[in-house]
């Protein structure tokens, strides 16, 4: 990322740990840690609770940062799920008595990740690169979680109360939310994604187990019920007020609420995923952010969710493992590649780079270093770029990364 790039909200989050020294009070009990996820240190008349660890690379900062602010032995480390930024610090922070403690399916959340470990991390580190040092990570460790929970489950450590609640519905299917009844604050982890009052992201970019509609409304459902106080995220800073919390999950209820009922209105309409992905939007009392997830991609994830694989408007090739890719050299074979090129530039010249794009996959499929492919191919990257707005994570990564090699096989390395 070129240093006068407008960065993404999320972005600036993820890197807001950086050189932090003291850990931050948000109230005379609760003590944040910034990471990529941030991690949280409640004191009690009989020691300390942790809630998530923060990464493992930054294991040992986070824990000289929070040792200034303990007061006792560390009783338990509740997790909220299994991605690496929530756990990664386990080894580093656990003590001799610790208990950790996380929702049933943990294990095979992580599992999940273990098992596609190359393919996951190649896809990522193109989404990414811009927070990555080194060499692509190893496997995740794993974690030898001392109690599990189910559904629910109530702990008490001194003077105080916590609950541990299955909430299903946000970054993982093994997602936990950690209440504390007597103060009325909930931990939420990323349930709500990495930024507050934002369009859930369904199913990720990256690769993911989807995570379905129905479930992250009732999750919502089952928070809102609570009345926090305070709302505590995995980033960003927390969310005080009844009324102002109340509000909020009302609004990210009745926002994807009303994509799922519009995308499903499209569909026994007869409209295909990708109309309806063009076509709804958000009334303007309930829009969100869109800086993880977007309305399009929220439409695409409730669309496969409700209806599967198969896209009748894939039609019968659709039923076999024959891309529409496998004829595009037999095109520019008739075509040529400039050719295709030259109306890709007429799209893009009149505002539809998408389209110029369709176009130029298949020229470059044919012939791969097609400079005149590749000039239109970069200014249809730049083009949307520029729409995007750069607010986006994802989108804005991809597509920097996509003109990025662009530019590098137009400079003459033909293995990008």
């Amino acid at each position: 990322m070129s240093a006068d790039a407008k960065a993404p909200p999320l972005a600036s989050l993820v890197q807001a740990g950086e050189g932090q020294t003291d850990a931050t009070p948000i109230n005379d009990h609760i003590f944040m840690v910034k990471d990529i996820s941030n991690a949280y240190l409640i004191t009690t008349s009989d020691g300390d609770v942790l809630v998530n660890t923060g990464m493992n690379h930054s294991a040992e900062k986070n824990k000289a940062v929070l040792d200034k602010v303990r007061t006792g032995p560390l009783r338990y480390i509740f997790l909220t799920q299994a991605h690496l930024d929530h756990f990664g610090g386990v080894a580093t922070l656990k003590e001799a008595g610790t208990q950790t403690v996380a929702q049933a399916r943990f294990p095979e959340t992580w599992q999940f990740f273990d098992d596609l470990h190359a393919y996951l991390t190649k896809r990522s580190g193109k989404l990414w690169a811009f927070n990555r040092k080194g060499p692509n990570p190893p496997p995740s460790p794993a974690v030898d979680l001392d109690r599990v929970v189910e559904d629910h489950e109530a702990f008490t450590v001194g003077n105080r109360s916590f609950e541990l609640i299955s909430t299903p519905g946000g970054e993982s299917l093994c997602a936990s939310v950690v209440w504390m009844p007597g103060e009325k604050t909930v931990f939420t982890g990323n349930l709500f994604g990495p930024v507050w009052l934002a369009m859930p992201n369904l199913t990720t970019t990256r690769g993911d187990k989807p995570r379905l509609v129905v479930n992250y409304l009732a999750s919502l459902e089952r928070v809102r019920a609570l009345e926090p106080e305070l709302l505590i995220t995995g980033h960003g800073e927390p969310v005080r007020g009844k009324e102002q919390i109340r509000k909020d999950l009302d609004t990210l209820h009745g926002a994807v609420s009303y994509i799922r009922d519009r995308t499903i209105e499209g569909m026994n309409a007869g409209k295909s995923v990708h109309e309806l992905m063009r076509e709804i939007i958000l009334p303007d009392h309930l829009k969100i952010g869109e800086f993880h997830g977007t309305v399009r991609w929220a439409v695409r994830a409730i669309w496969d969710e409700h209806s599967g694989w198969f896209h009748y408007a894939d039609g019968t090739t659709g039923l076999y493992g024959v891309p529409r890719s496998s004829v595009h050299a037999d095109i520019v074979a008739l075509a040529g590649a400039s050719a295709l090129a030259a109306k890709a530039r007429d799209h893009l010249v009149a505002g539809r780079p998408l389209e110029a794009l369709h176009l130029l996959d298949i020229a470059l499929d044919g012939e791969p270093g097609n400079r005149d492919a590749l000039t239109v191919k970069k200014g249809a990257l730049e083009k949307l770029l520029a729409d995007s707005g750069s607010s986006n994570l994802s989108e804005t990564m991809w597509l920097r990364a996509e003109i990025s090699l662009a530019e590098t096989a137009l400079n003459g390395d033909t293995a990008a």
